[in-house]
C-alpha cells in the first residue's frame, strides 16, 4: 500500500536534521519537504491559505491564528527555544539607564506585535523590570500573519519608508525588540544577555518557546493516526540531537546549541517533547498573550494539541 505524503515545512536545525536527512522516517506516511528561503513566508502561508500540510509555527502565531478560527491544530513538538534578553536593543545615546525609562516612549518591534520574540521580550521587561508594558507605544515594522488580529491602541506601524534599524541608530527610537543593526551607540539593554537568559532558567524557570509543528485540521481527519505518527519522528530525530551534543560531537555551536547546553544545566533533556514538561511555560505565554492583548481571554493548554498527543512524550 502506498504511504500518504504530506507538504511540509520546517526549517532544517540540528533537532529535525535527522527527519530532513530521511535518516528517521515513519512506517505510516512520507513528508514532502518544501524549503523556504525564510521560515516566516511559511508561517503566514499556512495562516493565511493552509498552503501545507504539516508545518513549523511560532507558537504565539498559533496561538492568535486559533482564537480567529484558522484549522490547524499544534502537536507538543517544540522545536525552537531560546532566550530572548538580548532581543532589546537601545541606542546608548539616549541616556536610557534602565528598561523602566521606556515608559511613555516608543519602541520598534520587528515585523507584527503577535511575533513570539516580541511577546517574550516584553514578558521580560514586565517581570523582571516592572515595566508597564500600556505605557509603551510600540511600533511595528511589519504587519500581522492574521490578518483579522486587530492591536491594541498603542501599538502602531512605523511609517512607510521607514526602516526600523536606522531610526534605533539616530535616536529616533530609543530601543527596538529585535532590531537587526550593527552600529556602534546600539547595544543590548540587558546587560550580558545570554547569562540573563541562563539565570531566569535557573531562578524562575523562564525557558521560551518559540516554535512547535501544526497540521491542517482536514488532513487530521483524514488521517487521526497521524498526530501520533508525526510527534514520533519528530521526537526520535531529537533524541539523536541531543545525544549527539552531549557526547561533543556537535562542532561549530550556533547560538541555539549553546542555549541548550546551558538548559542542560538544570535537565536532563534540553528540548522536552510533550505537554507535561512544557505546560508551565505554555501557561506563561498564554497568559501573557493576555495581558498584552494579543487574545481576549486566556485559554487551556490541552485545547490547543491534538488529543491523541496529550499523554505524549519524547
Amino acid at each position: 500500500m502506498t504511504k500518504p505524503i504530506y507538504k511540509t515545512v520546517t526549517r532544517t536545525q540540528g533537532n529535525n536534521r535527522a527527519l530532513k536527512a530521511k535518516e528517521v522516517m515513519s512506517d505510516g506516511f512520507d513528508f514532502a519537504f518544501e524549503e523556504l528561503p525564510v521560515l516566516v513566508q511559511g508561517f503566514r502561508k499556512m495562516v493565511r491559505g493552509l498552503e501545507y500540510d504539516i508545518c513549523e509555527m511560532a507558537l504565539t502565531t498559533y496561538i492568535c491564528a486559533r482564537a480567529h478560527g484558522v484549522k490547524f491544530t499544534a502537536i507538543p513538538v517544540f522545536l525552537v527555544r531560546d532566550f530572548h534578553h538580548g532581543a532589546l536593543l537601545h541606542n546608548t545615546d539616549m541616556g536610557l539607564k534602565t528598561p523602566k525609562d521606556l515608559e511613555g516612549d516608543k519602541v520598534g518591534t520587528n515585523r507584527g506585535y503577535t511575533v513570539t520574540t516580541g511577546v517574550w521580550a516584553r514578558s521580560i521587561l514586565q517581570d523582571e523590570h516592572d515595566v508597564d508594558l500600556s505605557k509603551i507605544t510600540w511600533a511595528l515594522s511589519g504587519d500581522e500573519h492574521v490578518e483579522a488580529y486587530r492591536a491594541p491602541a498603542n501599538v502602531q506601524p512605523i511609517a512607510a519608508g521607514k526602516d526600523m534599524g536606522s531610526m534605533l541608530v539616530s535616536g529616533e527610537l530609543k530601543a527596538a525588540i529585535g532590531a537587526k543593526v550593527d552600529a556602534p551607540n546600539v547595544a543590548p539593554m540587558i546587560e550580558n544577555p545570554f547569562a540573563a537568559g541562563v539565570g531566569a532558567l535557573h531562578n524562575r524557570g523562564l525557558y521560551p518557546i518559540n516554535h512547535l509543528v501544526v497540521i491542517k485540521d482536514s488532513v487530521l481527519e483524514e488521517n487521526p493516526d497521524l498526530a501520533m505518527q508525526v510527534f514520533n519522528v519528530f521526537a526520535e530525530s531529537k533524541r539523536q540531537y541531543v545525544a549527539q551534543l552531549k557526547a561533543g560531537q556537535i562542532k561549530d555551536l550556533s547560538h541555539i546549541d549553546r542555549v541548550h547546553l546551558a538548559a542542560m544545566q538544570v535537565m536532563e533533556d534540553p528540548l522536552p517533547y510533550g505537554l507535561e514538561p512544557n505546560s508551565q511555560v505554555l501557561e506563561q505565554l498564554i497568559q501573557h498573550a493576555v495581558t498584552q492583548k494579543i487574545i481576549s481571554k486566556k485559554i487551556g493548554v490541552e485545547g490547543l494539541f491534538a488529543t491523541s498527543t496529550h499523554d505524549a512524550f519524547g
